[in-house]
């Protein structure tokens, strides 16, 4: 049985206060709603790559401000749940964990932002925020530069996730 760590509560001013913030925009060859499919999808960033291995909606459709969600990283085995506090149709979301299985971060925060670009593309934004917890803060400081290049394959991998799924599966 997994051992749940509860996580301080986070909102959007996390993502400028926060000792850790990691942001990453990728142009991708797709329409807006095309991402915002894929992200709000069963699979959603799963299904990109390396960087999640799979995830579980534990709110029924529609979702919006409240939802939640349980997500497995391949790093650590480490899993973790998410409450959203922001959710724009269409535009983008937001989420704090509310507990992890390893109990690395006191405080944990994503930003989701797709933007419309011109020629039917689109721009996609993520921002991770994190405060580690007091007993871990350095050994999370020396892992910054591991963290930035993990955090940033997922952002890479959403070229060639879309790429290779300009259309839902």
């Amino acid at each position: 049985m997994t051992k749940w760590h509860a996580l301080d509560p986070a909102d959007e001013a996390i993502f400028a206060t926060a000792p850790h913030v990691y942001r990453y925009a990728v142009d991708l060859d797709v329409p807006p709603a095309r991402v915002w499919e894929s992200l709000q999808s069963d699979r959603s960033l799963a299904a990109w790559g390396l960087g999640v291995r799979s995830l579980r909606w534990l709110t029924p459709r529609p979702f919006g401000v409240g939802t939640r969600r349980e997500v497995v990283l391949p790093l650590a085995a480490m899993a973790v749940r998410e409450q959203f506090f922001r959710w724009d149709e269409g535009e983008g979301y937001s989420f704090f964990v509310t507990e992890a299985n390893r109990p690395f971060v006191r405080r944990f925060a994503e930003d989701y932002v797709v933007e419309a670009r011109p020629g039917g593309r689109s721009r996609f934004t993520w921002t991770i925020a994190l405060e580690p917890a007091p007993r871990y803060r350095l050994l999370v400081d020396l892992g910054r530069p591991m963290n930035a290049l993990c955090f940033g394959q997922v952002a890479r991998s959403a070229k060639g996730y879309f790429g290779k799924h300009p259309v839902a599966d």
